[in-house]
């Protein structure tokens, strides 16, 4: 198992930018797959953006040409870099981790991200 904790939201205009942080409690090198999710008031959990091991990237439509996801094993941290914000990006988000894209999953606590219009 492995903590997580997400700092970096809150309110912005729209347009604006935020850069999440998901610091993780121990080293991240054997997670394959990070990711950061969203869930809006009334609305299932989607994810956002993946990560994996070799730098492949994933971005949900929405938000591609937006957002960028990074990891640095040293720091034991990922990264969302959120640019362009809309109203409709507001969410809570929350960081996870696997193994694999198969493996349990760990989750941190969330944090919340407000775009006014």
């Amino acid at each position: 198992q492995v903590q997580l904790v997400e700092s970096g939201g809150g309110l912005v205009q729209a347009g604006g930018s935020l850069r999440l942080s998901c610091a993780a409690s121990r080293s991240i090198f054997s997670f394959n797959f990070m990711g950061w999710y969203r869930q809006a008031p009334g609305k299932e959990r989607e994810l956002v953006a993946s990560i994996t091991g070799g730098g492949t990237t994933n971005y949900a439509d929405s938000v591609k040409g937006r957002f960028t996801i990074s990891r640095d094993n040293a720091k034991n941290t990922v990264y969302l870099q959120m640019n362009s914000l809309k109203p409709e990006d507001t969410a809570v988000y929350y960081c996870n981790a696997r193994v694999t894209i198969g493996s349990m999953s760990n989750w941190g606590q969330g944090t919340q991200v407000t775009v006014s219009s």
